[in-house]
């Protein structure tokens, strides 16, 4: 009987040691928080996008771009939809942007105010130079944000509920005559 007790809590111990590793997130600590095959973005990069997406779409009496978790939407997005040049320019478009922050206001773009972050982005959407890394960004970003939003599970229940095809019937809808 020892034996059996013995046994089975030697298996426990054993399958406890094999999941610690998983648990622990200082290994992980520079990676994004979904899984992405083609780009490599880390935690800082993650959290960069969803500040410039909080800034396309900010929280109002709707939830903001960041409550909707659509970051990893304009990630996820990019790394599968998006062909290698596009995936390339998108990141260092990401990194272009943080030094453009740095230049201008002498602080990392997360640590701008709102309105220091609203003049950078409009300076990029209204650049002279549209063939930049950081355009390039801004353009994949700003649309993939966009869509997320519209096609979000808030937007299409909450603000726009969303009907099949041939819609309902209103058998008693008023028409005048012409």
């Amino acid at each position: 009987m020892q034996r059996r007790s013995a046994i089975k809590n030697l298996m426990i111990i054993a399958g406890g040691i094999a999941i610690l590793p998983s648990c622990a997130k200082d290994k992980e600590k520079g990676k994004a928080s979904i899984q992405l095959n083609n780009l490599n973005i880390d935690a800082e990069q993650e959290k960069l996008l969803a500040e410039v997406s909080e800034a396309f779409i900010p929280t109002t009496d709707t939830p903001g771009a960041k409550a909707l978790n659509l970051h990893l939407f304009v990630l996820k997005m990019v790394d599968d939809c998006h062909d290698k040049t596009d995936q390339e320019g998108f990141v260092a478009g990401l990194s272009e942007l943080e030094k453009l922050s740095e230049k201008r206001f002498d602080k990392s773009f997360v640590n701008c105010s709102v309105k220091e972050r609203g003049e950078i982005l409009k300076d990029i959407e209204n650049s002279k130079n549209p063939s930049g890394k950081v355009f390039q960004f801004y353009k994949i970003a700003k649309d993939r944000t966009i869509q997320g939003y519209l096609n979000s599970k808030y937007v299409m229940t909450e603000l726009i509920p969303y009907e099949l095809v041939p819609g309902r019937y209103n058998g008693y809808f008023p028409v005048k005559k012409s």
